[in-house]
Formats: C-alpha cells, sequence, structure tokens
C-alpha cells in the first residue's frame, strides 16, 4: 500500500514584533510590495494553500484576498506560529517562510519543494557556509511537528534549529546563499534594496 503524501501548505510568519527593525517586517516593500504578500504570491506558486501567520490584533487590517492562522499564543518563539497553524491543519505539511527573508526567490523555493524527503522530519535550507538548518525556509512533516510538540513539553529551549539539529532532517543547500539573508535591521533593509535596485539595472 502507498504510502499517502500529505499536501503541503504555505505559512508566511508575519506576527513577529520586529523590534530591531523598528516597523513591521511584513510591510516593508523590497519588491514593490509588502514582503507579506510578497512571499505569500510566492508560495501559492509551489503549495497547495497558503496563509498568513498572524496575531490577533492584526488580522483585522488584512484583506479578503488572504488566508491567515492567528497564534494562539501557546509556544514561544518562531514555534508559535509554526504549530498555531499545525494545530489549525494537523494532517498537512508547512513550507514555512519568515517574513525577513527579501532574497527569497521562486527558483529556491521550487528547490526545496522538489528536494522533500517525505521520510524525514523536515526537509530544511541550509547554508553552504554553516551547513545548520534554517527553520523558518523548511518544509515541516506533520510528524516533525508532533515531534516538535512534545520535543517542547521535555526541554526549556524553544528553538526550533535546535530541534532541526537533532532530528533526522533533510539538509538541502541552496543555488546561492544569499536567497537565504535575514534582513533583521534598517541597514539591512538598505543593503538588500541597494543590492536588488543594483541586480535590476543590470
Amino acid at each position: 500500500m502507498n504510502k499517502k503524501v500529505p499536501k503541503i501548505y504555505g505559512l508566511v510568519l508575519a506576527g513577529g514584533k520586529s523590534t530591531r527593525m523598528g516597523s513591521d517586517k511584513g510591510l516593508l516593500s523590497y519588491h514593490g510590495i509588502p514582503q507579506q504578500e510578497y512571499l505569500y504570491k510566492l508560495l501559492e506558486n509551489v503549495c497547495d494553500s497558503v496563509f498568513l501567520s498572524v496575531r490577533d490584533e492584526q488580522h483585522a487590517a488584512l484583506g479578503s484576498e488572504f488566508n491567515f492562522v492567528i497564534d494562539k499564543n501557546e509556544y514561544k518563539g518562531p514555534f508559535n506560529g509554526i504549530l498555531s497553524a499545525h494545530s489549525e491543519y494537523p494532517e498537512v505539511a508547512w513550507l514555512v517562510l519568515a517574513c525577513d527573508l527579501p532574497m527569497i526567490d521562486l527558483a529556491a523555493l521550487k528547490q526545496l519543494s522538489d528536494s522533500r524527503n517525505t521520510d524525514k522530519l523536515a526537509t530544511s535550507f541550509a547554508s553552504k557556509m554553516s551547513g545548520l538548518p534554517e527553520p523558518l525556509i523548511t518544509i515541516w512533516e506533520p510528524s516533525g511537528l508532533q515531534k516538535a510538540i512534545a520535543y517542547l513539553k521535555t526541554t526549556e529551549s524553544s528553538c526550533p534549529r535546535k530541534f532541526l539539529i537533532n532530528s533526522d532532517t533533510e539538509l538541502v543547500h541552496p543555488s546561492q546563499d544569499e536567497v537565504l539573508y535575514n534582513a533583521n535591521s534598517i541597514s539591512d533593509y538598505e543593503f538588500v534594496k541597494s543590492k536588488i535596485a543594483t541586480t535590476n539595472e543590470s
């Protein structure tokens, strides 16, 4: 009997407080539209359905064109949004993207999707330099998220990277490490904007 492969739903983590950036990272524009919308549209190309992960006070401002999952605030850090989504749709895998990934593109997402190993707990991008999994550019299988819940009950760490390092994770190296770049500060934002502008001119 063939194993049934779970569908992939996309999740843009847009519920963070963005304290280092000083403004909502999901609403910053690198590509002419708010970053959370840009990522949402990218995920629509590789996922069966897509959702924004948001805080309760954010969802009223969202347009009707977005699906969303409201954070349940049961867990700390990024696991809060990921496991809130898992609670709503526990049978699917989640391709999770943080909203502070301005360099990620469709080619990279297709590479990750094509490299998915459903026999592992997750399929994660890892930079060639560090070799460490990037939990917020990862396809989390339902079994992996179930194990994450058990993990969080037995440890003080809420770090999803630490969980992936110590779990059966498929690591995928992107064609270019720059697609994994995190923009967490104003200087990061300005650097990426100038880099995109230079690329567009060439």
